[in-house]
């Protein structure tokens, strides 16, 4: 069986020094077990090495040797510690066979190169490698051991020297890594792991000899995230070894998730030798919680003590993320017996070969590895019912750990280790056809193996970054059921780092195979922003929906976006389309009635004054001033006809026009009315005796009051277009989500101008028509002139409040309307009577009824 170091002092009788090959040592070639039973003296010589003698579990002679640190057994126990005695040495307890094989790799490794033409030719290596128990303290230990040397006693030597090894491989494990690299860091001496992965060792300020041929723990976190991020997976729990692996893996993955917006519901630690008290929070902890998702920053043998716990209390149908440390292990698959792990997705390092490695393991001579066999050697009189071994076992006729080539990528970062030293070396050495020296290089440091860079005989690339790490590769392996209810290990994906951030991690998403879906919140549909619950994670969140104007077209916004200002969002708010543009158009039904109105009033105006041209010699013509009334008909058609640049799309042109055309038409048509009301109130004098007051207003004096009344209104609106016109405008505050297309005063005084103009000659024309409201009744031309201006009065001063309070084209709307209304209560007032007896009353149209000398019946 696989031989324990002994640690026993030395008898009185063994007085010589004993190293491999000597006979106390059995040696075997082609990776034959060595067994080192060295045992020393204590002398009185000049220097001595102090405390128990550390034996090498396998060693070979060597001119450059190369130092070996693995964990032959999985634990160890220690004598009581009473302080009145030296303590014994731990005894290791449990086989590890995969430390074994680790140690078969480093041999395998440096007899390839022994054998090798190319490769330090002329030159062989040695190793020695010690069982480390998975100890930190004995690990320690073997490394100083390493270091200074075996020997009990130096003659005639100063107790300080170079190195024994040039370089150390291992530790397996992170913890134990980090004392010996913080241990041996002063000395210069260069280690290689190829299994310790936490991250804290690519510090190099605290440890400057380490380099590693596994990737660091800060890829396999960040990739473990953004896998568990590609599976919509942001409610979590993490469960993680209490130990400088567990901690540092689990910070890295966590800075990560937070970036990637993925919530921790718990950050759980475990170690192998927690109470069940400690044991017991974890699961009450576990089974209160609502993820349905565990990260796993475990190694085997933690998990495999977590699965017969979680069998226990019943808890199953969760999804196991793992780490590289557990995912890929067939101990732990068989293990899983109840299905806990079943669909557990992680991160391997990919599958590799290393040509012939897998023979030279398995070729163990049974008589010297019986406990591989479950066998013993009993002598004729043992009683026991062991089964006895006979010599002729084969290892490929059974099935056990050490069989299990699956761990095959771990050989490899052991193989590959020993050949970066080798290349290493070769260069140092300045090994052509043969190495001029087989002395081992001063210095020999990591600066110099962080310049290697080849490929393995299987065309497996190796080089080192500047901290010591390898590239970061993974294969994605999915745990799904396969005959016999056993675990495989599928292989479903692959991550990348060295690919650009958006392709490093391809998974075929069809060929896995998991349990639930794990959020905290429903994911929020586009049209929906997240609005984090009070007092838990970002991943806790109510969905609300966006505000008016505002859109979300993704799913999970954390904000909703504002649209654009001639857009506005949809119904469902998750797209910005244009806004409805709003003015009065002549396709609409208000736009149509208002334009027929306005078409109707002219054309009555123009009947009208077609037939006052017809009937313009008879007296009821004469006798209301034919040349004021047919001006004050044409003047009134252009107000009906100007309503219609009110309609339509606003344009420059049309915003100046519309405003300017009013207001002159307006003032003409008032200053006709105003002529009008001025002629009767003469007349009425003309008749008193001794008055000669007509000839002060006569025809020219009317034609000259109407031109000046117009011209001040043409001059204020010509200072309005020059000074700050009227312009198209969208209006954006009004409706939110219309547009409203208006035309902007520009000035607002020059409006507030025109329509005051108009005011005070309406006002002034409503004053007289007024006063000569009681003359007699044949000349009635002052009541009807009153009751019109009484009607523009009324709209006008109805307009302001209605025009001021309209949205939108309401607000054209009314401003037509009111021009509409003034026109035709004008026209109705002034020249419907007048029509009237035309039309109905010719016997009236005469100039005795219009003198009054007629007798009213």
């Amino acid at each position: 069986m696989l031989v324990v170091p002994n640690t026993s002092a030395s008898s009185p009788s063994q007085q010589k020094l004993g190293y491999p090959g000597h006979e106390h040592a059995k040696r075997r070639t082609k990776g034959q077990v060595i067994i080192a039973m060295i045992n020393l003296t204590v002398t009185n010589e000049i220097c001595s090495l102090q405390g128990e003698y550390v034996y090498p579990t396998l060693s070979k002679e060597g001119d450059i040797i190369i130092g070996g640190i693995f964990p032959f057994h999985n634990s160890w126990e220690i004598s009581e510690l009473v302080y009145l005695v030296k303590p014994q040495p731990p005894e290791c307890r449990s086989l590890d066979f995969r430390g074994f094989q680790y140690s078969q790799s480093l041999i395998f490794a440096t007899e390839e190169i022994n054998n090798s033409s190319s490769l330090l030719p002329g030159v062989s290596l040695g190793y020695k490698i010690y069982d480390t128990c998975r100890s930190t303290a004995m690990t320690v230990r073997t490394v100083m051991a390493l270091v200074n040397g075996n020997e009990k006693t130096v003659l005639d030597e100063p107790c300080t020297k170079p190195a024994q090894v040039q370089t150390i491989i291992g530790d397996t494990y992170s913890s134990p890594s980090m004392a010996i690299a913080s241990s041996i860091g002063p000395f210069r001496i260069p280690m290689i792991s190829h299994y310790a992965t936490c991250n804290c060792l690519s510090d190099k300020r605290k440890y400057p000899s380490f380099l590693r041929t596994i990737p660091s723990d800060y890829y396999q976190s960040r990739a473990l995230a953004e896998m568990v991020k590609h599976f919509g997976w942001t409610w979590v729990g993490a469960i993680r070894r209490d130990d400088d692996y567990g901690n540092s893996g689990m910070a890295t993955f966590t800075e990560a998730a937070e970036q990637l917006g993925i919530c921790l519901e718990y950050s759980l630690t475990f170690f192998k030798t927690y109470s069940q008290e400690k044991v017991l929070r974890i699961i009450q902890q576990i089974k209160s919680s609502t993820s349905r998702v565990i990260v796993g920053f475990l190694d085997d043998m933690d998990l495999g003590i977590l699965l017969r716990v979680f069998f226990e209390h019943n808890i199953t149908g969760y999804q196991w993320v793992g780490t590289e440390a557990w995912i890929f292990d067939p101990v732990l698959a068989a293990l899983d017996e109840h299905s806990i792990l079943q669909g557990a997705i992680g991160l391997a390092i990919p599958k590799t070969t290393v040509t012939g490695l897998q023979d030279f393991i398995l070729d163990i001579n049974p008589l010297k590895s019986a406990a591989l066999f479950g066998c013993k050697y009993t002598l004729p009189n043992d009683s026991d019912d062991t089964k006895v071994c006979t010599g002729e076992e084969k290892l490929s006729e059974i099935e056990n750990t050490f069989t299990d080539m699956s761990p095959m990528p771990i050989f490899s970062n052991v193989y590959k280790a020993v050949y970066a030293v080798a290349h290493t070396l070769h260069d140092l050495l300045g090994c052509t056809q043969t190495c001029p020296t087989k002395k081992q290089p001063d210095p020999f440091t990591v600066k110099h193996l962080k310049r290697v860079h080849f490929k393995t005989k299987d065309g497996e690339e190796v080089y080192f970054d500047e901290n010591g790490d390898p590239p970061a590769k993974y294969d994605i392996i999915n745990w799904q059921k396969g005959e016999e209810n056993q675990h495989e290990f599928v292989t479903v994906g692959l991550y990348d780092s060295s690919f650009p951030a958006q392709n490093r991690l391809a998974v075929n998403m069809a060929s896995i195979v998991w349990v639930p879906v794990s959020v905290c919140s429903e994911s929020c549909p586009p049209g929906t922003r997240k609005a984090v619950q009070k007092g838990k994670p970002i991943c806790c969140f109510d969905c609300i929906p966006c505000a008016e104007g505002e859109i979300s077209n993704m799913t999970d916004s954390i904000q909703c976006e504002q649209c654009y200002q001639d857009y506005w969002s949809n119904h469902h708010r998750d797209e910005c389309v244009k806004k409805e543009i709003e003015f009065l158009s002549y396709e609409e039904t208000m736009g149509i009635l208002l334009t027929a109105v306005s078409i109707f009033g002219a054309f009555i105006t123009i009947t009208i004054a077609i037939i006052f041209f017809r009937y313009k010699n008879t007296p009821i013509v004469k006798a209301n001033n034919s040349e004021l009334s047919f001006l004050l008909l044409f003047s009134l058609a252009l107000c009906f006809l100007c309503s219609l640049t009110f309609i339509g799309q606003p344009s420059e042109w049309s915003c100046m026009l519309r405003h300017t055309a009013f207001g002159i038409t307006f003032v003409l048509c008032i200053s006709c009315v105003l002529g009008k009301t001025i002629v009767v109130l003469m007349a009425f004098r003309a008749t008193l005796p001794g008055s000669n007051v007509m000839k002060w207003f006569g025809p020219p004096q009317q034609r000259l009051s109407v031109l000046t009344f117009t011209l001040i209104q043409a001059l204020i609106c010509v200072l309005w277009l020059t000074t700050s016109p009227p312009f198209p405008f969208k209006n954006l505050n009004y409706y939110k989500e219309k547009i409203i297309l208006e035309c902007q005063l520009g000035s607002a005084v020059g409006f507030w101008a025109v329509l005051s103009y108009i005011g005070v000659l309406a006002l002034l024309c409503f004053i007289l028509a007024f006063l000569a409201r009681k003359l007699p009744d044949k000349f009635n031309e002052a009541k009807f002139i009153t009751f019109s201006m009484l009607i523009f009065c009324a709209v006008w001063i109805t307009f302001i409040p209605a025009y001021v309070s309209s949205p939108g084209k309401f607000t054209v709307a009314v401003e037509i309307f009111a021009i509409l209304a003034s026109s035709f209560g004008l026209l109705f007032c002034i020249f419907l009577p007048k029509c009237y007896v035309i039309i109905l009353k010719p016997e009236q149209n005469t100039k005795k009824q219009m003198m009054g000398k007629v007798p009213v019946k």
